[in-house]
This record gives C-alpha cells, sequence and structure tokens, in this order.
C-alpha cells in the first residue's frame, strides 16, 4: 500500500525497501525531500531542522538538485550601486553577492564608491563562446589529416546538425586539434542569455554523429577536456570561453590619496610585484588579487554554476600610474576577465532566492536583443571584480588590510 506520510516513507528508505531517489515517484518533491530529510536525521543523529525550513516548492529545484533534503542557506548582501558604462549594462546596478567571507563586501563597496566618484567604469564583453570539445580515435595521423580536413570543409554541415537541437544556439566556429591518435574538435557558440552547457553538449553530440558517418574518426567522449569545463586551462585564458570581458577606470590621484589613503605609484607597484611578478612565479593562470571573490559571492546570489568560478578567476588585473600635464599622477585600473561564464535564464537562475536577485539587477530572463542580459551580467561582474581588486591592492599599498579585518571582527 502507497503512504504519504513522510515516517512511514523514511522507514521504508532505512529498511532497504525503497532506495532514497526513488522518493519522488512515490510522493511529492515536498514531501519527498522531509521523508529523506528525517532518513539522514536517524542514519547521523543530526537535527536539520534549519536545512529542512526552506522558502520555496522543492519541484522547482527539481532541475538543480537530486535527492534534497532541504536548503543550504548563505547570507546575501548586496553592493553598490556599480556604475558602468557597458554595451549592455549602462547606468547605476545594485549587486547580489551571497558570502561567508567578512569583510569581502565592505571591501567592494569602497572599491565602488571610488569608481562612482571617478565617474564611474567602462565594461565590454569582447567575445562570446561556450565551447564543447569532443574527442575522437583514428588509426594514426593520416586519419586525423583526413578527419581535420572534412571538418575544416564541412562546417557548414555542422552547424546545421548541431543548430538543429537547439533554437537558440547558434555555432560560431569549429577548432581543430590534433595529439598522435586522438582528435578533438572545440566547438564555440552563442548561448544567447543562457549559460548553456546543456545546449552546447546536446548540439555538439549531434554534430559529432555527423563526423563519424563522414570520416574515419570514432567518438570516445563529447567532452574531451580541451573544452575547458571546471579546470583551470591555459586555452580559456588565451581564446576565452564564456564570455570575455574587460572593465576599466581612470581615478584621479587625488581621489586615491583621499579615499583610498595610498597613492597611485603605490597600487601599480603592489600590483605588479604581486599580481603579475608573484603570480608568474607562481605559475598562476590568475593574474590578480582575489577576483574569485566577487565572482563566487555574485555566481551563489544569481544562480550561476559555481564551480565554473574556477574559469572566472582566470582574470589579469592591471594597475598604471598615469601622468597628467600638471605632474599629478593617476590611476588607471583594469581587470579583464578571459572566461567568464554566466546566463540569466535556465539552470539555477530559475530558483526564487537568486531570481530575486537577478530581478534586483533588472537582469531576470531573457535580454533583448537575445544575449543582452547575459552580457550586462558579465560587465557588472566585472566591474564588481574590478573594485574588489582596486580596494584590496590599495589595502595592502597602504598596509591597512589586517586592520580592517580585525576592525570589522572577521
Amino acid at each position: 500500500m502507497t503512504t504519504t506520510d513522510p515516517e512511514a516513507l523514511a522507514d521504508r528508505v532505512q529498511n532497504g525497501d525503497l532506495r532514497i531517489h526513488e522518493l519522488e515517484e512515490h510522493v511529492d518533491a515536498d514531501t519527498a525531500a522531509e521523508a529523506r530529510r528525517l532518513f539522514v536525521e536517524r542514519e547521523t543523529g543530526t537535527d536539520l531542522s534549519t536545512t529542512g525550513d526552506y522558502a520555496f516548492p522543492a519541484e522547482e529545484a527539481d532541475s538543480a538538485v537530486e535527492n534534497m533534503i532541504g536548503a543550504a542557506q548563505i547570507p546575501m548582501g548586496v553592493v553598490g550601486p556599480v556604475d558602468v558604462s557597458g554595451s549592455a549594462a549602462d547606468g547605476e546596478h545594485y549587486l547580489p553577492m551571497a558570502t561567508t567571507e567578512g569583510a569581502l563586501l565592505a571591501s567592494v563597496n569602497r572599491g565602488l564608491s571610488v569608481i562612482r566618484s571617478a565617474d564611474g567604469a567602462d565594461a565590454r564583453v569582447t567575445k562570446n563562446g561556450m565551447t564543447r570539445a569532443p574527442v575522437f580515435r583514428v588509426e594514426g595521423v593520416a586519419e586525423a589529416a583526413e578527419t581535420v580536413e572534412w571538418v575544416d570543409d564541412n562546417v557548414d554541415a555542422l552547424r546545421e546538425a548541431a543548430e538543429s537541437t537547439t533554437s537558440h544556439g547558434e555555432l560560431l566556429a569549429v577548432d581543430t586539434y590534433v595529439v598522435g591518435d586522438s582528435v578533438f574538435l572545440r566547438f564555440a557558440y552563442d548561448t544567447k542569455d543562457a549559460m548553456g552547457m546543456n545546449m552546447v553538449t546536446i548540439a555538439t553530440g549531434e554534430a559529432c554523429e555527423l563526423v563519424e558517418a563522414e570520416t574515419p574518426a570514432s567518438l570516445v567522449a563529447v567532452s574531451g577536456n580541451l573544452c575547458s569545463d571546471k579546470k583551470p586551462a591555459a586555452i580559456n585564458a588565451v581564446e576565452g570561453r564564456g564570455r570575455s570581458v574587460t572593465a576599466d577606470v581612470l581615478i584621479p590621484g587625488e581621489l586615491v590619496e583621499e579615499r583610498l589613503h595610498t597613492t597611485a605609484d603605490a597600487i601599480a607597484e603592489a600590483n605588479t610585484r604581486k599580481n603579475l611578478t608573484g603570480s608568474a612565479k607562481a605559475g598562476s593562470l590568475g593574474f590578480n588579487a582575489h577576483a574569485a571573490n566577487v565572482i563566487a559571492a555574485a555566481f551563489l546570489a544569481t544562480g550561476q554554476d559555481e564551480a565554473q568560478v574556477v574559469e572566472g578567476a582566470n582574470a589579469i588585473t592591471t594597475m598604471e600610474a598615469r601622468e597628467r600635464e600638471d605632474g599629478t599622477t593617476d590611476l588607471y585600473a583594469a581587470v579583464s576577465l578571459a572566461s567568464l561564464e554566466v546566463g540569466t535564464v535556465g539552470g539555477g537562475t530559475k530558483l526564487p532566492t537568486q531570481a530575486e536577485a537577478l530581478e534586483i539587477l533588472g537582469l531576470r530572463g531573457g535580454g533583448d536583443p537575445a544575449g543582452s542580459n547575459a552580457d550586462a551580467l558579465a560587465e557588472i561582474i566585472a566591474v564588481g571584480a574590478l573594485a574588489g581588486e582596486l580596494s584590496l591592492l590599495a589595502a595592502l599599498s597602504s598596509r591597512h588590510l589586517a586592520s580592517a579585518h580585525e576592525d570589522l571582527g572577521r
């Protein structure tokens, strides 16, 4: 007999009569989550009442998580306004950030305040292309060359196959790479306002069938890690993945001294020795102070794939002291994010809290034209990251970092 009582369902799971992932087959999603939570409480002796106190129907999370027991609540704050002049974002925007790192939002807010006083930052998405790179097996270099030649001559046919699976995605390019008897094809797509990983995987899978039918190559995996997703990768630093976006600002020297309590020369030197020389010595792919902090907090708040912070941190911070004719030295500051993967539709953006965060930004859902909302989100996050870089480098060059954390009780 079917029961909808959470205690009885937990009993069935505990007795092995029902698997933990099968609960939604018998009851609604919220009841399933409650039964699963009861089971975990019994197994671990943990009180999960706070975990179970969530504010959305569990069925709304079915595309975001499996075996749901509740929700992890992360404190969310807001910084801003972010004053940006971009190709898609324009004007002032408040940026929600979810984090457990004390002093982060205060630091970013300080940087944003200085940027606003300097008449705002410019930001531009300079490149767009979500990638998926399948790997094929061939007998040797002759078959590899034959496969590459066919791919180069038939990009239009591959585009037709790939785009038959989606009403939004557009295939932009297919780059070929050969390593011995392995052939990698790096497909790049415009995914509009979606981050697009599922979209490009399905589309690439369809294109791979055509490659197998027309060449000697056999598909080994639809992702061959040359994409490269959720891993530090030089190819993303050079070629980009998702959106490549840069933000910059020119800050008058007197503003640097008055508000940041240091000088343009000191910040520029700290950036060169820390972010450039230090990062090079460490073999880092990220030549920045802490861009991942802002990116991670913005990702969690707005429903992005948090693991892709790895690529988002693939950023270079530039600081330069520029002398004016009157002898005053101003500070040019920029951050260039090579592979920022964001979307405003699909995935975690549909969850209620994350949707509200996108509403704060005015960027929930698809943009007009398509892709403009995701472009705007990328530009706003880039300016937020720039503010964080500016504030931290100022604190380091003025030797105020430790005292700031002490004052804020962190």
